[in-house]
């Protein structure tokens, strides 16, 4: 059962405690001179008391020394979870969104064609910008909304309100740890490209789990950023290798270019599912909007938000398109997911060794995101969920730990990528970042009549349009991830679950 919503951010530390510190919301923490102020004196007073604090075992502090030891983890937690400007919420935004789906857009040209991909890929794009904004713009009028499910109880009144909040609650986490056993798949079919040695891929699974799991280990969103530029050059430098690589090899071959059998329309013979699963796929790489109520929470000036969206989304724009077009022109349907496979045997291994950052940082980052979320829900009276005292750590190391095994064996019960990534998408990423932002601006954000004025005429026209093709997206994209997994299976075209064959 979904908890009550609770109406501030920073709330104090547990029941018992009365100090008037931990009743402040994030706004007077933040301004308080003993807390806000930058002075390195004031740090270092901050951190003397907690440690002093923290030598004596919980049991045997006082009344007074608990309250005085909890009041300064809420404080500390508060000033930690409050550090990211917007060109940082671009940074963890870029980790969560440009990975995996850059590398299977190649393919899902190879299947609609070069115009329908372009179209397809461009008009997705604009819409993502405008979805991920309407979830701003909530965020700013409810500024309570610190995880995605807590628009549960906006969107419908009372007990549906909680109930609905529960649901997107459990969806969220499960789309999280869904993506993180791709993130497990991928690193499991990079260390068997880049090492070609003969061992059971299950030993690179683990060893992928295991890779996501420490990287996961920093708990806020603003120590995350600091990898995300490592994450982000990870991506763009493997793709640009990946092109260079495929181009030259096209270039040289009988024919040149001209040879490359890519098509203006649809691939021949292609079926409704496989057109739909090539849909999800591009649905998939837009998905950035999922995190950004509990990426804006970190924020010190939520405001800001709109400059981080137009900067993500443009510059997804752009990679998504040159990279599908430019390798589906230099592969054509021969195009594999993801498409550092398509590079050549030499190069593959290269671009796999150069992206293993972003496989692994990527993947983390929604360890991270629903971790945060579990452990505001599980703790939202406690300094636990700041992670910074021992109980705190104890419970983040378990949440991180059950998540990555979880991922694991999810990457190792659906061994293929382009499905589970069209499974994820269908289920999850078409309401995240469709159809639930557009019943959000009906609801939540939409001022007037749906037909006073051109604006809201224009708006709800434009939000319909976001409904109806996330509703698309989750039925139809459903049935196409699930029939061609029940085609792969027929055919023998993928290994067998939990295998050591090759993935």
């Amino acid at each position: 059962m979904a908890r009550p919503f609770e109406p501030e951010s920073a709330l104090a530390s547990q029941a018992t405690i009365s100090s008037p510190v931990t009743e402040k919301k994030p706004a007077d923490v933040e301004s308080a001179p003993a807390t806000g102020s930058n002075d390195k004196s004031d740090k270092n007073a901050g951190a003397v008391t907690i440690s002093a604090a923290s030598n004596k075992k919980e049991k045997d502090m006082s009344e007074a020394e608990r309250q005085e030891y909890y009041s300064e983890l809420v404080i500390d937690g508060e000033k930690k979870y409050h550090k990211l400007g917007w060109v940082q919420l671009v940074v963890v935004l870029i980790v969560e969104a440009i990975a995996l789906g850059s590398l299977s857009l190649p393919a899902a040209f190879a299947t609609l064609g070069m115009v329908a991909g372009t179209i397809i890929t461009v008009g997705i794009g604009f819409i993502a910008i405008y979805t991920s904004y309407v979830i701003g713009q909530v965020k700013i009028k409810h500024p309570q909304v610190t995880h995605y499910a807590h628009v549960g109880r906006l969107l419908l009144p009372g007990r549906a309100g909680a109930i609905l909040e529960g649901v997107i609650g459990c969806a969220f986490v499960l789309y999280l740890v869904l993506l993180v056993g791709s993130h497990c798949l991928t690193g499991t079919i990079a260390f068997q490209t880049i090492t070609q040695v003969d061992v059971c891929t299950l030993v690179w699974g683990i060893v992928s789990m295991i890779l996501l799991f420490l990287c996961a280990l920093p708990p806020s969103f603003a120590e995350m950023a600091v990898l995300g530029y490592v994450d982000f050059v990870s991506i763009c430098v493997a793709i640009l290798l990946t092109l260079i690589a495929t181009g030259i090899r096209a270039n040289n071959q009988e024919g040149g270019f001209a040879a490359v059998d890519w098509t203006v329309g649809p691939k021949e013979g292609a079926t409704f599912y496989e057109a739909m699963v090539a849909v999800t796929n591009v649905v998939f790489a837009y998905s950035f909007a999922i995190c950004q109520f509990s990426f804006m929470e970190e924020m010190h000036t939520p405001t800001d938000f709109p400059k981080a969206v137009w900067v993500l989304g443009i510059t997804e724009i752009i990679i998504y398109t040159c990279t599908g077009a430019i390798g589906y022109a230099f592969i054509g349907n021969s195009a594999q997911s993801p498409a550092l496979l398509s590079a050549g045997f030499t190069v593959s291994r290269v671009a796999f060794g150069i992206a293993l950052p972003v496989i692994f940082i990527s993947g983390s980052i929604n360890t991270v995101t629903s971790g945060r979320y579990v452990l505001d829900y599980l703790f939202p009276h406690s300094p636990i969920r700041y992670v910074n005292s021992p109980k705190g750590w104890m419970a983040w190391i378990a949440y991180i730990t059950v998540a990555s095994v979880i991922a694991w064996v999810v990457a190792e019960a659906i061994p293929f990528f382009s499905d589970l990534l069209g499974i994820i998408s269908a289920l999850f990423v078409s309401g995240f970042s469709l159809y639930l932002p557009g019943f959000m601006w009906f609801v939540i954000i939409r001022e007037g009549g749906c037909f006073q004025g051109w604006k809201n005429t224009s708006l709800t026209i434009l939000n319909t349009v976001c409904i109806l093709i996330g509703l698309i997206c989750f039925g139809c994209g459903t049935y196409g991830a699930v029939e061609d997994i029940i085609v792969s299976f027929a055919d023998g075209t993928v290994g067998k679950s939990f295998s050591c064959a090759n993935r």
